[in-house]
């Protein structure tokens, strides 16, 4: 029988707190991770987080959320990056409860420098089995000895304190790609119990470190799954991880320029299953699991922010492919643009429509919901300000007919304004950070105040989400500095 699996039930220790979600986290890549720019979408890409953890680091039973700054000046040092961690509470995350980690950060392998960017991709997961969350981090502009641009991953481990100190996982090939860390993702791919590490780089090929972790910088070992995506040095984009199957392991969704591809777990690793339709299109960078329908089986949803086959031919698209016994459906069995009867707004060229994607139960009735960004959405007289939709799950797939919630600066109850090149909704997360079986909404805006970034928290309801006490953060007041334009909100991972 498939898992049935909710995202409502908490506990008060440290525990893996199981869901079936996962959240995609936008980033900017122009050029190769040299040449990133924290304020372009024109190419953007997901680093994901887990789609079978919520992640607690501290312990305490609340689901607690990392914002990224991967463009932060680090003692000068301009885009070193840097995360913010967000502790969860019964009322939710405050900017006094966080810890604020880059590498010049005590017990932190490596040491801050010019366009490491540190945080461009982040997973959570339990590395090393001792009942906190740990957060594997990529910096994949890091210079590796004499290679420039390797990259690099460390996991920063979970404790009854939160996040302190840091271990490296050390790139097996490091001749054969670069951008080491570009893209994350953790789940238990052979059903051993332990959490396993897939790690994205410019190379077509994939690196399995399997679990457990030591703080000592040992693992399970190591395994490359070959890969269908495209090269020319871009590689693999997007990971996100999930029971397609219910077969109690995780399967690995893997994002390319143009390409997605499923790949089902098993005992003896990784084996593709299906191959993701695209057609004319490029840039489906955005991947998402959650059990959708409540079938006990997760569904995979894709965004595609500039598909070339929507209406306005750029407009950008989501796609739902439904879970099952046998895996992933190769055929989306939805297919949702601005254009789609129901769906607010209309499909205008480079909306960026699906530039970010998370999944999480709002209404607490057991289906997962799905946000979705519309990063470069223009509103009015603002250009490319940017919004998020919510589209809720049901039996049948996600609702188009009723229940869509829309969100950007110029709501009634969201602090800002819509303003030209804000990007607000550049990154989504839905997570439950009160425990009160209701997933709450997070938005980042990653060029807010030139550059600056920002991030929106609004309460989730059995009725949905609520602007009632929304509040905004914006980088000074998690401590980081402005200098050089953070992007503060460029990445969410929960």
């Amino acid at each position: 029988m498939p898992r049935h699996k909710r995202a409502t039930r908490m506990t008060s220790s440290p525990t893996r707190l199981r869901l079936a979600t996962a959240t995609a986290t936008a980033a900017a890549l122009s050029g190769g991770l040299l040449g990133l720019s924290a304020t372009t979408a024109a190419a953007a890409t997901t680093a994901t987080g887990t789609a079978t953890e919520r992640p607690d680091f501290n312990g305490d039973g609340y689901p607690d959320l990392v914002s990224t700054a991967h463009g932060a000046t680090v003692a000068s040092l301009s885009r070193a990056g840097s995360i913010v961690a967000l502790y969860g509470s019964s009322s939710g995350v405050s900017a006094a409860h966080r810890t604020v980690i880059s590498q010049n950060s005590s017990d932190i392998p490596g040491a801050a420098e010019k366009y490491d960017v540190f945080g461009y991709a982040t997973a959570t997961g339990d590395f090393n089995a001792d009942g906190y969350t740990d957060l594997a981090v990529g910096a994949p502009g890091e210079d590796v000895g004499t290679d420039t641009g390797g990259g690099t991953v460390a996991i920063v481990w979970g404790s009854a304190s939160g996040l302190h100190g840091g271990t490296t996982v050390t790139d097996p090939a490091p001749s054969s790609h670069d951008s080491y860390g570009q893209a994350l993702a953790a789940g238990d791919f052979d059903g051993d119990g332990d959490t396993d590490l897939a790690v994205g780089s410019s190379g077509t090929s994939l690196t399995i470190r399997k679990g457990p972790f030591t703080k000592s910088g040992s693992t399970g070992g190591t395994s490359t799954l070959a890969t269908g995506v495209e090269g020319s040095g871009h590689g693999i984009y997007a990971l996100a991880a999930g029971d397609a199957n219910g077969d109690g392991k995780d399967d690995l969704a893997v994002g390319g320029m143009a390409t997605s591809f499923v790949y089902q777990s098993g005992t003896t690793g990784l084996s593709l299953s299906a191959t993701l339709p695209l057609g004319d299109t490029s840039n489906r960078h955005h991947l998402a699991f959650g059990d959708i329908t409540g079938d006990g089986y997760d569904d995979l949803v894709s965004g595609d922010p500039y598909d070339l086959n929507s209406s306005a031919n750029g407009g950008g698209s989501i796609s739902i492919h439904r879970g099952g016994a046998d895996g992933i459906s190769e055929e989306p069995d939805q297919h949702i643009d601005q254009s789609t009867a129901g769906v607010p707004g209309a499909d205008e060229y480079e909306d960026a429509f699906g530039s970010a994607l998370s999944v999480g139960d709002i209404d607490g009735d057991g289906l997962a919901d799905v946000a979705v960004g519309s990063s470069d959405e223009s509103i009015g007289s603002a250009t490319t300000t940017g919004q998020a939709l919510v589209l809720r799950g049901t039996p049948a797939g996600l609702s188009t007919s009723s229940g869509i919630q829309v969100f950007h600066q110029n709501t009634a109850g969201v602090p800002g304004d819509n303003e030209d090149i804000d990007r607000f909704g550049w990154a989504v997360s839905l997570t439950d950070v009160n425990a009160d079986g209701h997933a709450d909404l997070f938005i980042g805006s990653e060029h807010e105040n030139a550059g600056n970034g920002s991030l929106t928290s609004l309460k989730g309801r059995s009725t949905g989400i609520t602007t009632t006490g929304a509040t905004t953060y914006g980088p000074s007041t998690v401590g980081l500095s402005t200098a050089g334009g953070p992007a503060f909100g460029a990445g969410l991972t929960g």
